[in-house]
């Protein structure tokens, strides 16, 4: 059962908050060993707070709207008395968060019960969840391949029906490369919808926060407890919650194009098949062109490696030999970026924005892959992309991080094309800054039409 449908038969007394904690507890501890998708894990405080929503059930009051139902958080959001290590092996060393992050928080509020942290790439900085410290994450519908990132431990986690809910990040693709990879749907929100206080940051100008989940009503629904001002985060901007009562008022009358040129050029033709099957559902034939995006990749390059290596400079000049071996060249060579380079990004970006924004006068949605390819093989040094041998790491999020750097939401959707041995290859579904109802109310066509949806995973 969806967590959507898990909050509403808990609601009911169908099933105890306890019970659906356990059984949450039972699937980690079965499969995890096979996963990897967790860091640690929260058991005590998990039955602490199912207990306290039975209780509430109990005395007969109206339980909030994730109540009982089981989540985890990437292991850059803050728990109380947990050690925030963001992957690293650099922060063990740190205290233990004083107090949850803001999201968190957010969640407790609306009931839900968190059961761990999930691994992820080292300060968030890779697509592959190949972290040497705590070893790679494994991708449940095939344990040979990665489960994407740097979010890749919530894609997994959400995919193995461990928890139907997971909380991730998305600086330039970390949530829309584990939900295409893993099958799984995911949110990545306007930027600065959220707040991301209480969370480890990697790019100050460019990361987001988001929800993972098991349906499209999972997601919205995880999406409005969410959000909400936060006094504490300037850089938060919250607006009128959008309920998950839009999904059902359908894509009649909404102007829906399919991205071309580069996001054609460098899908391959799994993907391809994905976006078309997705397109054909939603009546979009016309072809969108989305302006600069080679340009607006390297700009999001540019300023991620110049603000992730000045983040981490003084670690990097005293204890270079702890980081990742797999980004902390990347991380020194960013530390180097002249700062006329990320200067001129940034001018970019603000040029790059305006005209990404303009598209939305024409059209309410537009749809692309989200990966040029299916999950490759752990360890995968190179892409085949239509013919061209490209590097695997930074390639995967070729479709993404022209889309994050623009801020716009999306809405990852699970596809299963052909010629893929039966992996899932996600589609964006991407709309103007402050609709991501109309991204969900695409989403949720496409799930009741059955085009995108969660497979079972046997392990």
């Amino acid at each position: 059962m969806t967590s959507f449908a898990l909050a509403r038969a808990i609601a009911a007394g169908e099933i105890s908050a306890r019970e659906a904690t356990l059984a949450s507890i039972t699937r980690i501890d079965s499969t995890d060993d096979a996963i990897n998708a967790f860091t640690s894990t929260s058991y005590p405080r998990a039955l602490q707070e199912a207990d306290a929503v039975d209780a509430r059930r109990a005395r007969g009051e109206v339980l909030p709207p994730l109540a009982g139902v089981p989540y985890a958080v990437k292991d850059l959001f803050d728990v109380a008395g947990e050690v925030t290590r963001a992957g690293s092996k650099v922060n063990r060393n740190n205290p233990p968060a004083a107090q949850d992050a803001f999201l968190v928080s957010q969640m407790q509020s609306a009931g839900a019960v968190l059961v761990g942290s999930l691994n992820m790439d080292e300060y968030a900085y890779g697509f592959t969840t190949e972290n040497t410290h705590y070893g790679p994450t494994h991708n449940p519908h095939d344990l040979t391949r990665t489960a994407g990132g740097s979010s890749g431990g919530c894609g997994a986690a959400v995919a193995a029906r461990q928890v139907g809910i997971a909380l991730g990040s998305d600086t330039n693709g970390s949530i829309r490369v584990p939900s295409s990879f893993c099958g799984i749907w995911g949110l990545k929100p306007t930027f600065g919808r959220l707040s991301r206080r209480g969370s480890y940051p990697f790019v100050q100008s460019i990361d987001h926060l988001g929800p993972f989940a098991d349906s499209v009503e999972s997601l919205a629904l995880a999406y409005d407890v969410l959000q909400g001002p936060d006094p504490l985060d300037p850089g938060s901007h919250a607006l009128q919650v959008q309920p998950v009562g839009s999904l059902h008022q359908g894509v009649q009358g909404l102007r829906i194009g399919l991205l071309g040129g580069y996001f054609h050029e460098f899908a391959t033709a799994p993907a391809r098949e994905a976006v078309q099957t997705a397109a054909q559902m939603l009546g979009a034939m016309d072809a969108v062109e989305w302006p600069d995006a080679a340009l607006g990749r390297a700009a999001a390059f540019i300023i991620s490696a110049s603000e992730g290596g000045s983040q981490h400079l003084e670690d990097l000049r005293t204890q270079a030999d702890d980081f990742e071996p797999l980004s902390v060249d990347r991380f020194i060579a960013g530390a180097l970026i002249p700062a006329a380079w990320y200067l001129r990004a940034q001018r970019f970006r603000r040029i790059y924005r305006d005209k990404v924004n303009a598209l939305f006068q024409h059209w309410d949605v537009l749809l692309a892959p989200a990966t040029p390819v299916a999950a490759p093989v752990l360890g995968s040094e190179w892409l085949d992309i239509n013919g061209t041998q490209m590097p695997t790491r930074p390639s995967i999020g070729l479709l993404t991080q022209p889309v994050s750097f623009a801020g716009c939401p999306v809405v990852a959707a699970p596809v299963w094309p052909s010629g893929t041995g039966g992996l899932p290859i996600g589609v964006q579904i991407i709309a103007a800054p402050w609709r991501e109802d109309l991204a969900l109310r695409a989403a949720f066509a496409l799930q009741a039409a059955g085009i995108a949806h969660l497979k079972t995973v046997e392990l």
